[in-house]
């Protein structure tokens, strides 16, 4: 048995990969002080597995046919289950609402510290979520483009700090043009752009895509369309339209000469990163401003932002997109480093540390 500390990861099943990736994030940095093990909602349970982390799965709220009041018992005894085998010294919740049965089972269990992951920038309309900080003993806020690392909250419990954007890969652990294109089977002189406009599970992106998918062939790019891990209903693709499925995605992105996407959090700050030309389509489904931060991206970043839903919206964000493409633009350099910023006290807070 592994005398380093155990950690066990709790990420809920967002609309797309954002809680996990996050999850993972933090894991990834915390390689030799910690041992992470994952108890997920997200069924990409095989991603966990092939970054070299224990997983166990437990079906989501929203997938399973259970009554919410029944599915919470369900899940207080799996997590129940989950803290008697790994025994860990922190527990970490990723995600907007930490479930009754999650704190229940923490609270029989006596775990000895809890940490809760929570992005922020909702919308207005989001309501408050009747579980407190206090409960807590760590309160991250993974921050948006432009945050550094504060401490809101020096006390314990409920100590609350800010990070700058969390992102799962270093910029060094990306490949370059060549290599991303090679592993891809991609040819060196194609012009390639990559679509990831998310899962489907909460908007039906079909419509959009096409729309997109004509505007980028008539220009004379070779479409690749990045399959979600976790989608449930793939787009139909039409001839000529090259599929991966590869985690994770920013690893390669350096492969593509533009990219179309969806506006959550960890696409943001993986466009950021990868300082590829990028067309974002916010969904305003979902619970997080995406409209917001992809507007914030814009302003320091070679960055379109379109709702894409007519035909004169598609070809007029192309056509901007691809102004930014010739500009060839320097890569912009801000702080990516709140995985590791997290991960450091998260371990401190395992270890009995007194964080400063």
């Amino acid at each position: 048995m592994s005398e380093l500390p155990r950690i066990l990861f709790f990420n809920i099943n967002g609309s797309g990969m954002g809680h996990l990736s996050r999850c993972l994030a933090y894991a990834h940095r915390m390689r030799g002080r910690a041992r992470p093990v994952f108890f997920s909602l997200a069924s990409a349970v095989e991603i966990i597995e092939d970054m070299g982390f224990e997983a166990d799965y437990f079906v989501s709220a929203f997938w399973s046919n259970s009554h919410i009041n029944a599915w919470n018992r369900e899940l207080a005894v799996r997590v129940g289950l989950m803290l008697e085998e790994v025994r860990p010294a922190t527990v970490v919740f990723d995600g907007t609402w930490p479930f009754h049965g999650f704190m229940d089972a923490c609270d029989i269990y006596g775990v000895p510290t809890r940490v809760w992951s929570n992005r922020g920038l909702h919308k207005k309309e989001f309501g408050p979520v009747p579980v407190k900080e206090s409960a807590f003993d760590l309160v991250i806020r993974p921050g948006e483009i432009g945050t550094q690392f504060s401490v809101l909250q020096a006390e314990q419990p409920g100590r609350t700090i800010t990070t700058p954007p969390v992102t799962l890969l270093t910029r060094d652990e990306m490949l370059s043009r060549e290599q991303a294109r090679k592993q891809l089977g991609l040819t060196a002189d194609g012009r390639y752009a990559l679509f990831s406009l998310g899962p489907g599970n909460l908007k039906d992106v079909g419509n959009i895509a096409v729309g997109l998918l004509d505007q980028f062939r008539r220009r004379g790019f070779t479409v690749v369309w990045a399959r979600a891990p976790i989608s449930v209903r793939d787009v139909e693709l039409p001839d000529g339209v090259l599929p991966i499925s590869v985690f994770p995605l920013v690893r390669y992105m350096h492969a593509f000469d533009v990219f179309a996407g969806a506006a959550g959090y960890n696409t943001c700050c993986e466009v950021l990163q990868a300082s590829v030309p990028s067309l974002l389509v916010p969904n305003k489904m979902v619970a997080d401003d995406q409209s917001r931060r992809a507007e914030m991206l814009a302003r320091i970043a070679p960055v379109v932002v379109s709702s894409c839903e007519t035909d004169e919206q598609r070809q007029e964000s192309v056509a901007q997109l691809l102004q930014l493409h010739r500009a060839q633009q320097e890569p912009v350099i801000v702080d990516l480093d709140g995985a590791e910023q997290a991960a450091d006290e998260i371990v401190k807070l395992a270890v009995g540390e007194v964080a400063i």
